[in-house]
């Protein structure tokens, strides 16, 4: 009956995301479009996200698509693992250092990885985001982290 289960899965997993945000959002006020409290961004993405995922849900059995492959499970732990180490290591080691190691980690997942090319995407990344951050936005974190120096 399902033709696509890759839609499937895609729409069942945004459904769950969104109503999640919607549902951990309701314990802050919403507020109007006017003056908008701290759940009204979350409620609005979790909404849209949910009503992504309900035309990927109905898509599914609309039109055919590939199989679902194996679920990289090594690739989606380096993906996480990167994140997590992101987070520790932004105070102590810095945002510049920081960005460094997720890029390269998370890049370290796909099949196409290359050494020079991962590490000059995590450079020019972690310069436009230190500028970007740091410079223009103003954002109260540190180039380079205390576990470097001061």
């Amino acid at each position: 009956m399902n033709r696509n289960p890759k839609d499937l899965w895609t729409g069942l997993l945004f459904i769950a995301v969104g109503l999640a945000a919607v549902y951990f959002a309701q314990s802050q006020p919403i507020g109007t479009a006017m003056r908008m409290g701290p759940a009204y961004f979350p409620t609005m993405l979790g909404l849209l996200l949910t009503l992504i995922g309900i035309v990927l849900v109905v898509r599914s059995f609309l039109r055919p698509g590939l199989p679902l492959g194996a679920f990289a499970l090594g690739k989606v732990a380096w993906i996480v693992g990167s994140i997590f180490l992101f987070g520790l290591l932004l105070r102590g080691m810095g945002l510049f250092i920081a960005i460094i190691v997720i890029v390269v980690l998370s890049a370290y997942a796909s099949q196409k990885f290359r050494w020079p090319v991962a590490l000059l995407l995590a450079v020019g990344i972690a310069l436009s985001s230190t500028l970007i951050f740091i410079t223009l936005l103003g954002i109260p974190l540190p180039v380079i982290g205390t576990w470097i120096g001061d």
